[in-house]
């Protein structure tokens, strides 16, 4: 425990040969690659956010090398990275900041004419009522037993109002959508117009018209809370209750590896069917794991590296023909590279179960060593007794190198790092669970939401779609979400329409006769 190792953390499968991945030695080396070469693999830019990494900012350095044998000596932890910015990628950047200064201008100024409008609202009908009292108290009638009751009757209307508007409104944005949401926009521009009709009929009728019935008046500020409380029970209708009956099924399916769930939808527009897609994803679907698409890329790679083409037509034989030339002979080769795929897939199972039962007995063994104490159980000497995070520093040595072979085998290893390890084998102790709960985590690949937000959950997504994204949806839109490394492919159907009927059963049809043959043996 006195050893100091380096753990880069967020390291990629650098592609051992088999040989190489049954040695057991410390010292693994790594082919160099250069970074250049992994990047021109990518064909797709997308815009980075700004100042938030992206999933796939760990990917573009997919076959970068480094070492991670956090497992054999295990005391501290120092973090290297290195970053390579050209010309282009600075211009990229400043361009994204001054697209997120745009939006950010757009978002608070929506905010605060929203502000200001529920504002204007809450005041108007306070004013309505006060205006005449300042301007001409001595004029007016008296105010009796009925319109004194009125005043009740606006306070409590307000206040419901004004709680009713908080629990509606005034909610933490969860997204920033491309374009604005079109039914609270309609709320808000008939919220405008009714209290700019009130105003115009309660400057020329009342002010104007200088009316003395006070009574009339608060009557008609009562009017104008009503008008509001309808307002807001159609807010709730058309932005709350409309989306919850399901309409559309779609599918979701990750571009790169084929994995896809269904989810049911109501009434929504495109950018937020989107943003409920999203949202879904990052519980539902297993993490992202690029290593694995590696891994098929390299067996793709060494099938054709064998291949040679020659020019039998000269020079002018086009870049198109010796294209076709390698397909065709990769298709001639097919018939025994499938044999090989099989072998490899049953070779790395049967070290994926062998590694995990080893795990499994190393994890158990680890937990025998740990004992809680009750109060009345504490030792005499107080050096003996560990809190849980010491408790995870003194049995964690005696599985890290089995837990980093088995992370290594599953292509897991940069999702977890040995401190988060250590902080989850920590809490594992501190709550009294099990050595099965705590491999849990690490058995199978979780959701996005398991691992770190700030270095594995993508924050700038793209919409890709042939409608406008404020349409609502329809059967057959299909629109695409994208970001760095992978894209999100939404298909919508529309749920279809059920004819049920009735069939009714009469008790007493329910009599059934016994018949026998000569060969049974009843």
């Amino acid at each position: 425990m006195d050893t100091e190792s380096t753990y880069s953390g967020y390291s990629h499968y650098s592609g051992h040969s088999k040989k190489a991945q049954r040695q057991g030695s410390r010292d693994r080396h790594k082919s160099p690659r250069s970074k250049d070469g992994s990047r021109s693999e990518k064909s797709v830019t997308i815009q980075a956010p700004t100042a938030e990494p992206l999933l796939g900012n760990d990917s573009s350095r997919a076959e970068e090398a480094q070492d991670d044998n956090w497992g054999e000596t295990t005391t501290a932890i120092t973090g290297t990275s290195e970053h390579s910015m050209s010309q282009e990628d600075i211009s990229r950047i400043s361009k994204d900041l001054e697209d997120s200064v745009g939006v950010e201008c757009k978002r608070y100024f929506l905010l605060t004419l929203a502000a200001v409008l529920g504002l204007l609202v809450f005041l108007t009908p306070v004013a309505f009522i006060l205006l005449p009292q300042i301007l001409r108290r001595t004029e007016l009638e008296p105010c009796g037993t009925a319109c004194e009751g009125l005043f009740i009757s606006v306070a409590f209307k307000l206040l419901i109002l004004l709680i009713g508007t908080w629990a509606l409104f005034f909610r933490q944005p969860k997204a920033d959508l491309p374009r604005v949401f079109v039914f609270r926009t309609l709320i808000l521009v008939l919220l405008f117009l009714l209290v700019f009709s009130y105003w115009l009929f309660y400057g020329v009728r009342i002010l104007e018209s200088k009316d003395i019935n006070y009574q009339g008046i608060v009557q008609f500020a009562v009017s104008l809370v009503d008008a509001l409380l309808f307002v807001h029970y159609l807010a709730i209708v058309v932005l709350e209750l409309r989306q919850l009956q399901p309409m559309f099924t779609v599918k979701v399916v990750r571009s790169t590896d084929g994995e896809s769930r269904y989810y049911s939808l109501g009434h929504l527009s495109i950018q937020r069917a989107a943003l409920v897609v999203l949202e879904n994803y990052h519980r539902d679907f297993s993490v992202y794991n690029p290593l694995l698409l590696t891994a098929s890329k390299a067996r793709a790679e060494k099938h054709m590296a064998g291949l040679k083409v020659y020019n039998v037509d000269g020079p002018d034989n086009s870049a198109a023909g010796q294209s076709r030339a390698m397909i065709a002979a990769a298709a001639h080769r097919r018939d025994s590279s499938h044999n090989e795929l099989y072998y490899e897939e049953a070779d790395h199972e049967r070290r994926v179960r062998k590694r995990r039962a080893r795990l499994v007995v190393a994890v158990e063994e680890a937990f025998t060593h740990i004992k809680r104490l009750q109060t009345e159980e504490q030792p005499k000497a107080p050096g003996d007794v560990m809190d849980p995070r010491e408790a995870a520093q003194a049995i964690f040595p005696s599985m890290a190198r089995v837990l980093q072979k088995y992370l290594r085998t599953t292509r897991q290893q940069h999702y977890h790092t040995m401190e988060s390890i250590l902080q989850h084998l920590a809490f594992c102790i501190a709550n009294n669970m099990t050595p099965k709960a705590f491999l849990e985590r690490y058995l199978s690949p979780g959701p996005t939401l398991q691992y770190n937000k700030d270095r594995w959950v993508s924050k700038h997504w793209t919409l890709i779609s042939e409608e406008a994204v404020t349409k609502g949806l329809r059967d057959g839109i299909v629109f695409v979400l994208k970001c760095l490394d992978f894209s999100l492919v939404v298909n919508v159907k529309k749920i279809p329409f059920i004819k049920l009927s009735e069939e009714f059963v009469d008790p007493k049809c329910h009599k059934f006769a016994l018949r026998l043959q000569s060969e049974t043996s009843v």
